[in-house]
């Protein structure tokens, strides 16, 4: 099982910059036995995915923030960052770290953090 937790929300204006950090306890790799996703929501939206990284190193993102987010990662402390800039107001949400088993594994959810893009 794998627990996780989320850090790096706040309330930033439009054209700014958040760095939302998602450290994950397990034992082993977390990037050998899950895909780490990036996850938010908005007020009365259902929850859309904002990337993923996969096994690999290979990174997919949702069109709505490609060129703008970057997931990266620190291997040996099992963190996986979202570099957020040129925010825009509809980037706000919760923002969740997600772990997705690729077998054998429970996945899990972090409690969330909360972005606010504000003019």
């Amino acid at each position: 099982q794998v627990q996780i937790v989320e850090s790096g929300g706040g309330l930033v204006q439009p054209g700014g910059s958040l760095r939302l950090s998602c450290s994950c306890a397990t034992s082993g790799s977390i990037f050998r036995d899950y895909a780490m996703g990036w996850y938010r929501q908005a007020p009365g939206k259902q929850r859309e995915l904002v990337g993923v990284l996969l096994r690999g190193g290979s990174i997919r993102y949702a069109d709505s923030v490609q060129g703008r987010f970057t997931i990266s990662s620190d291997n040996a402390k099992n963190t996986v960052f979202l570099q957020m800039n040129n925010l825009k107001p509809e980037d706000t949400g919760v923002y969740y770290c997600h772990a997705e088993p690729y077998g054998g594994k429970i996945g899990g959810w972090g409690q969330g953090t909360q972005v606010t893009v504000y003019s």
